[in-house]
């Protein structure tokens, strides 16, 4: 959990460039990359604080498996899910609020059993370890884009 509230340090030291757009990176500015990332953040929380641990399949994923242990995702290659792209106008005081609520989501996850999960489109059931690791993946990925675009 450490990793990810450092993330999110990471994050909220960004919220004053969040008007910044550079469209050969991303079509997102700063602040779209930081809201989408507790966008995610928050959903995939509360899906595993409400999943019934006792329906946990396990089953291997070659691109979990690979994004997990490469510590990486391809860029371009997935579409947000459209409830986790900002619908909202951004502002630093809404983005702060954001980095809030997701730090919020990671302490319940915290006390989230080790079969509880999620269901990721294209890596399927992911327990409570999987997803903390992929939470730092997915948050890490576009903190490389906002610093990308910051260049």
């Amino acid at each position: 959990m450490n990793k990810i509230n450092n993330l999110l340090d990471e994050l909220e030291l960004q919220i004053a460039n969040y008007s910044k757009l550079n469209q050969i990176i991303s079509e997102g500015n700063v602040g779209w990359h930081i809201v989408h990332s507790c966008l995610v953040i928050n959903s995939v929380c509360g899906a595993v604080i409400k999943s019934d641990a006792t329906k946990f399949v396990k089953k291997f994923s070659f691109k979990a498996f690979l994004v997990l242990l490469l510590n990486s995702f391809p860029r371009g290659k997935a579409k947000a899910p459209s409830f986790t792209v900002p619908s909202e106008e951004l502002s630093p005081a809404s983005i702060l609020q954001s980095i809030q609520t997701s730090r919020k989501s990671i302490e319940a996850l915290a006390k989230a059993g080790k079969n509880q999960y999620f269901t990721h489109p294209i890596f399927g059931d992911l327990n409570t370890e999987q997803t903390i690791k992929f939470l730092g993946v997915h948050t890490n990925h576009h903190l490389k884009i906002i610093k990308d675009v910051l260049k």
